[in-house]
């Protein structure tokens, strides 16, 4: 089981150490990047593609000094190989028209309003992360240690019937 990519941007470093110290617990299965802009994020996501690592879930601020958080979702939206990642706007700054508009266009899986809580980032994280796997891994099995287990269970369950097994 290969790690999956999870990238974190934030123009202040200080709110991205955060959200980043609130994810350690999914570093054993999960990369955990930070970046401090959407070109820095865009490397990142690049030099991953390069080495074959999935972008499982991208956590992006709204406010940024080069594009929007929803700018840089729907973008991601639009390329094939970050169609399937799940993107969460974490912000205290847009706007309900920008964020239904990340809405409509199918570019934002969830909304988390600064300031944030652990425990309901972690839920959220691991909710998204159980959904980009069963969408996209075949062996669910090992990822059952950290994602949800009853939703894993129930999609494996799933697979099986479908199967006729």
């Amino acid at each position: 089981m290969n790690k999956l990519l999870i990238i974190c941007i934030d123009d202040e470093r200080e709110i991205l150490d955060s959200v980043v110290n609130d994810l350690k617990d999914f570093e054993s299965h999960f990369d955990v990047e930070a970046c401090q802009s959407a070109a820095e994020a865009e490397e990142v996501i690049q030099e991953a593609n390069r080495v074959g690592q999935p972008l499982a879930l991208v956590l992006c601020d709204h406010i940024m000094p080069e594009t929007t958080g929803v700018d840089f979702l729907i973008q991601l939206t639009g390329q094939t190989e970050t169609k399937a990642t799940r993107k969460v706007l974490l912000t205290g700054q847009a706007g309900l028209e920008e964020t239904v508009e990340a809405v409509n266009h199918a570019s934002l899986d969830y909304f988390i309003a600064k300031p944030w809580q652990k425990d309901e980032l972690n839920q959220v994280v691991k909710s998204q992360l159980t959904e980009y796997v069963i969408a996209t891994e075949q062996d669910l099995i090992p990822w059952m240690a950290v994602l949800n287990t009853d939703d894993i269970l129930k999609a494996i369950s799933e697979k099986r019937m479908s199967f006729g097994e």
